[in-house]
């Protein structure tokens, strides 16, 4: 199996649901945890490892972690959705007032990018190979985002979009090609930085990007960026399986480049145009969105060509020994996404703020059986 790892963004805030700046504290007091620009989120990084059992219980290990010391300050907790669902959206909380870069990143973008959000890296050492990991994983991108989408909320109202935070999400630069190669994409990283469309390498903010410990020279890593937060693990695990699953499948069979692959080979910018609309679809109807499939061209909804993608990619997993952990995609399938789910119990009468508060205990409840079940450490 192929390594894994997560970058997991998360607001913290009070029971009540509503979110409160407290990154600051998080940073200086418990080890493992990262800033981001405005203070109401906070990052955890998990290492990249092939076993999903183990991936389960670092997941859930440092959240466990968190609340303990959210609880240990007062009253607080981790809020999840992947936009300000209950506020404030007008106002920005810089967590470093000195940082430059998040000087930059307030006043270029505001709240569009106070987001939550969970980063998958997948380990693909060789270059070329992961640059036709990332074509492929970038023209599918939307299916991932379908089946992750967790913020129709902001600022107490519904914002029409199943991730508003995708929707509104600045992708920077505003044109990202389909990168050829390596060295196609060292090239087009070095005329980002020297135009000044990209501040620093990180600063790359599309669906998916090559990744490594010296951008863009020294690559090890596909990430996929576009998914909202998912709170329960053992889903998240599923939707990376799922991810897994698709770049093996290529390992094993090269003519899935689209390169090689599409009715729009010849047309690269048409598969750049393609996929950006099926973005912003999956971003305003999630598994319920009209997409248009790269390889043919046909209208699709997505909950269909995951399911087709699915059976694809079983025989896969299996061979690799991993295909138990992609169940969880018919559970999302058939009962909706977080943010679907959210939306029906609105239908049956609830309020923003009490959908918000019960995702909050459901959140919790699910983390401590995870943690009972299955993780042998337990927090000191």
């Amino acid at each position: 199996m192929l390594t894994k790892g997560f970058e997991v963004e998360v607001y913290t805030g009070s029971p009540t649901g509503d979110i409160i700046g407290l990154s600051d504290r998080i940073t200086a007091e418990i080890d493992g945890f990262v800033r981001e620009p405005d203070s109401r989120n906070v990052e955890y990084i998990t290492d990249p490892l092939r076993d999903y059992e183990q991936l389960l219980c670092a997941l859930v290990l440092p959240r466990l972690k968190l609340r303990q010391y959210l609880n240990s300050i007062g009253d607080y907790t981790i809020i999840p959705g992947s936009a300000l669902s209950l506020g404030d959206s007008t106002r920005f909380y810089r967590s470093e007032p000195n940082n430059p870069y998040h000087a930059y990143i307030e006043n270029t973008y505001g709240t569009q990018v106070v987001t939550a959000s969970i980063h998958i890296n997948v380990g693909i050492p060789d270059p070329q190979l992961l640059m036709k990991a990332c074509r492929l994983v970038r023209l599918e991108a939307p299916l991932f985002l379908a089946l992750s989408a967790a913020s129709p909320f902001l600022d107490g109202k519904v914002t029409g979009f199943h991730s508003n935070r995708w929707a509104v999400f600045p992708q920077t630069p505003k044109q990202v090609p389909l990168f050829e190669s390596h060295e196609h994409f060292i090239a087009w990283t070095e005329a980002q930085l020297a135009s000044g469309t990209m501040q620093n390498v990180r600063h790359l903010w599309s669906s998916v990007r090559p990744n490594g410990a010296a951008r863009p020279y020294d690559l090890n890593r596909l990430e996929l960026r576009i998914c909202d937060l998912v709170t329960h693990p053992v889903k998240l695990l599923a939707i990376s399986a799922l991810l897994e699953a698709r770049i093996q499948q290529l390992m094993d069979d090269p003519s899935l480049d689209p390169f090689n692959s599409s009715i729009y080979s010849q047309d690269l910018p048409q598969l750049d145009r393609l996929t950006a609309a099926n973005e912003q679809a999956a971003a305003k109807n999630s598994l319920d969105a009209e997409l248009t499939h790269w390889q043919d061209g046909r209208t699709i909804l997505a909950r269909d060509w995951i399911e087709e993608l699915y059976t694809e990619v079983w025989p896969t997993a299996k061979k690799h020994g991993f295909s138990c952990f992609l169940t969880p995609i018919q559970t999302i399938l058939r009962d909706g996404n977080e943010a679907q789910q959210w939306l029906q119990m609105l239908d049956k009468g609830w309020s923003v703020r009490a959908v918000m508060q019960q995702a909050i205990l459901s959140m919790e409840l699910d983390e401590l059986e995870l943690r009972n079940k299955l993780c042998e450490t337990t927090i000191a």
